[in-house]
């Protein structure tokens, strides 16, 4: 890593490519007025334009998807205020690199040069090497610049959070895509063989990932092709990108949040093409179904009672079946949850009678009904004045079920739908014969 952090000399701007350069690397933005998809950050209102108009930066986190031009908008910042550029990878640095990097830094200072840290993948850095970075960046050593994919909050810990400025940088819509390959084609003197449903279908392929698209541009121009390609021939030619997905990162978790609130809304398109999201991106199917069961508990509950009996059905098949024919009943269990009648009644009841069970302890419950196995018990009293239901007119007694030192409560409260309605309607001739009892 030495020739990383070498050299004391203001920064310059970057050096021309090769001509035989990846395209990406060809057209990588030599001012920030050049970088596209970012105005929210780059514009004068934004958080960048304005340091930079300022001439001075604050540590900050870029955070945001693959291709978004993270890397690129370090370098410009170093330039556009007259810093020492020093990029470092957390992927292939450890705590040598670390220690290297500073006392560079401090030389860098002394001669009255400011240093702008920059560090990719930061995120991959345990906690431990973060706060090695804190007092470097509190007496300014550094300006540190971290680029993450993955969300801060989780990733990155609250000490250096709080020193740093988390700025969230967008995919790239099809704007600034079609801007990219517009570039391209002026650089190159090449027009794409695509027709414009073609051109469509190449921005869309990219999911908002400019190195992607062009590295793709890149493949489209080195093939000699006649007749411009519609979008059937340009899918046999190039592989579309892999949505972004982490099975155990926020894109898992973002996902999953949309699936519970849409079948929550009672959306059954959202629902269904949030669940496609997460299986087309490799998601385990099990997973998914094991969210849908806890959702018919949770959302559905005995609004439906057959919605748990639907989820779990799909388990079975898909079980049975395996991919990807067992996804179609994930599908059915999948509307059949947006289309149910929707009740958090039972998800209530089972948290207030958790919290009442917390507190009150170790009340025993009245003694005519508890069971008396043994002379003892009979003779103080367990199961006296018991009476079986059964026994009675109505089968139902009317007695007492709680300890005697507490009021009886209503956990569970039915909302008016679906067979809920019906259960509402059960519990109060319940109550109805209860309190006629207790007169």
């Amino acid at each position: 890593m030495s020739d990383l952090f070498g050299g004391l000399s203001a920064a310059s701007p970057p050096q021309e490519p090769r001509e035989d350069a990846p395209l990406a690397d060809r057209l990588r933005p030599r001012t920030l007025a050049e970088v596209v998809g970012q105005d929210h950050l780059t514009g004068a209102d934004g958080a960048i334009g304005r340091m930079v108009a300022a001439g001075r930066l604050s540590s900050m986190i870029l955070w945001g998807p693959p291709g978004t031009g993270k890397t690129t908008l370090a370098r410009l910042l170093a330039d556009a205020v007259g810093m020492r550029f020093a990029p470092i990878s957390a992927v292939f640095s450890g705590v040598a690199d670390l220690k290297a990097a500073f006392a560079a830094a401090r030389d860098a200072a002394r001669a009255g040069q400011r240093t702008l840290l920059f560090v990719d993948e930061i995120h991959r850095f345990n906690r431990a090497q973060q706060d090695g970075f804190l007092p470097y960046v509190e007496d300014g050593t550094v300006t540190l610049v971290g680029a993450t994919t993955e969300n801060p909050s989780f990733a990155l810990n609250a000490a250096l959070l709080s020193r740093a400025q988390v700025l969230i940088l967008r995919r790239l819509d099809e704007a600034a895509l079609g801007e990219l390959i517009a570039r391209a084609e002026a650089l190159t003197e090449k027009p794409l063989p695509l027709t414009e449903d073609a051109r469509a279908t190449l921005i869309a392929s990219a999911d908002g990932d400019g190195r992607f698209l062009l590295n793709q541009v890149e493949t489209l121009q080195s093939i000699g092709i006649d007749n411009p390609l519609d979008p059937a021939a340009l899918a046999e030619l190039l592989h579309r990108r892999m949505p972004v997905y982490d099975k155990d990162r926020e894109g898992h978790y973002n996902l999953i949040s949309a699936l519970h609130k849409a079948l929550r809304g009672s959306d059954p398109q959202a629902a269904l093409y949030y669940m496609a999201r997460m299986l087309v991106a490799g998601e385990e199917p099990l997973y998914v179904v094991r969210r849908l069961v806890r959702f018919a508990s949770e959302d559905v509950g005995l609004a439906d009672p057959q919605a748990l009996a639907q989820c779990l059905a799909a388990k079975d098949a898909y079980e049975f079946l395996g991919s990807p024919e067992g996804e179609l009943a994930i599908v059915q269990a999948c509307l059949y949850l947006a289309t149910a009648p929707k009740s958090n009644a039972a998800y209530t009841a089972q948290k207030a009678a958790w919290r009442s069970a917390r507190e009150t302890g170790s009340l025993m419950p009245p003694a005519n009904i508890l069971n008396a196995p043994t002379k003892l018990m009979k003779e103080i009293g367990y199961g006296k004045g018991y009476t079986y239901d059964h026994d009675t007119d109505d089968g139902f007694s009317g007695d007492n079920y709680w300890p005697e030192e507490m009021t009886p409560q209503t956990f569970y409260d039915p909302v008016d739908r679906g067979f809920e309605r019906k259960i509402r309607e059960r519990i109060a001739y319940w109550e109805g014969l209860r309190n006629e009892r207790g007169k």
